[in-house]
C-alpha cells in the first residue's frame, strides 16, 4: 500500500507553512507489518532530506544513529522498515518560521489520525519532539479523549506510562535532521526511548 495515495491534504488551510514543501510518506508497504510509528516534525526544507527520498536522505541518517544508540542493528531505512518501523512527519508541509500555529498543527493533526489508523498492528507511538506530542494531543481531543500527555517539560514526564487507542506513547525529542548532532543529553535520552519502544515490538 501506498501511504501517500490513501491520505491528503486537499484545501491546505495553512498559511504559516510552505504549501510547495507538501510531503507525504510515497513507500510501498505492509501496513499489517507496521508495529511502530516514528512521528517527528515536520517536512524538511529539502525534498531530498525526507525519510523516503533516493539516497541517503538526512532524516534518514539522523534516525538510523538514534536506533544505532538505542542498541539496534540497522543501518539504513530499510532496516527500519524492516523491523517493522514506519516514519512520518505530524506537519506535512515545510516549517517557514521557527514555530508552527497550533492551528495548523490541528490541520494537520487530522491528516495524520488517518495515516495511523493504516496500521492495525501498532504497538508504538514515538513522539520526537514537541509539534508530535501536541498533534497526537489533538487528535485525542477530537475524540473526546482529553490529552495523551500532560503538559510539562518533556524531561519530567518522559519516564511515565501513556497510551492511546491502547497504543503504548512514548514523548521523546527531535530526532530528524540537524537538531540531532547538537545536545548530548537528548541525544542519550532519546536513545534511551527508543531501546524501550524497541523492548515492545520485538516482545
Amino acid at each position: 500500500m501506498m501511504i501517500n495515495q490513501t491520505i491528503g491534504c486537499t484545501d491546505f488551510p495553512c498559511n504559516d507553512v510552505k504549501h510547495d514543501r507538501y510531503t507525504l510518506p510515497a513507500v510501498d508497504i505492509d501496513p499489517g507489518q507496521i508495529k511502530a510509528a516514528l512521528i517527528s516534525e515536520a517536512a524538511p526544507p529539502e525534498a531530498k532530506d525526507y525519510y523516503y527520498a533516493a539516497g541517503n536522505p538526512l532524516f534518514v541518517q539522523t534516525t538510523v544513529l538514534a536506533f544505532q544508540d538505542a542498541g539496534a542493528d540497522v543501518v539504513d531505512i530499510e532496516d527500519l522498515l524492516g523491523m517493522g518501523i514506519y516514519m512520518t512527519t505530524a506537519v506535512k508541509c515545510g516549517k517557514i518560521d521557527y514555530g508552527i500555529r497550533a492551528g495548523t498543527i490541528n490541520e494537520c493533526a487530522l491528516i495524520l489520525d488517518q495515516e495511523l489508523t493504516q496500521f492495525p498492528n501498532l504497538k508504538v507511538l514515538l513522539l520526537m519532539g514537541d509539534v508530535a506530542i501536541k498533534a497526537v494531543n489533538a487528535i485525542s481531543r477530537k475524540a473526546g479523549q482529553g490529552r495523551v500527555i500532560p503538559a510539562g517539560a518533556t524531561y519530567k514526564i518522559r519516564h511515565q506510562r501513556y497510551y492511546f487507542r491502547d497504543i503504548r506513547v512514548f514523548p521523546s525529542y527531535l530526532q530528524a535532521g540537524p537538531s540531532f548532532f547538537i545536545e548530548k543529553s537528548k541525544r542519550r535520552m532519546i536513545a534511551e526511548d527508543l531501546q524501550k519502544a524497541l523492548e515492545i515490538i520485538m516482545d
